[in-house]
């Protein structure tokens, strides 16, 4: 799978809506084929700073997503709202799903 972490840092103003900004791209996202999850959580420590956790079956998922019209209208739809470029982290995992941290084992 695609698994992608990015870190969006939404102007003051914005950061209470940022969940209503983007909603339709989100729902839109979460409906495409291919789609593992696509999860939005708000920072503990910076208010302003969203985190998207995604993930995309495959190669050809992820790259129907960023061609997808919603994809191109939120390129236009959300950098007003951020003040600076988002920040990514993009990796290929060998595995489908989410897997159980051992460590903290739950008995």
């Amino acid at each position: 799978m695609i698994f992608i972490t990015a870190k969006f840092r939404v102007k003051p103003e914005h950061a209470e809506d940022w969940p209503a900004i983007t909603a339709d791209f989100t729902a839109a996202t979460r409906a495409e084929p291919g789609c593992l999850w696509y999860d939005w959580s708000r920072s503990l420590d910076d208010d302003n700073e969203y985190v998207l956790v995604e993930a995309f079956a495959d190669d050809e998922a992820a790259t129907a997503h960023v061609t997808s019209d919603h994809f191109k209208t939120a390129q236009h739809h959300l950098p007003p709202h951020l003040v600076e470029t988002p920040r990514i982290v993009n990796f290929k995992v060998p595995q489908d799903d989410w897997s159980e941290l051992g460590e903290l084992a739950v008995k």
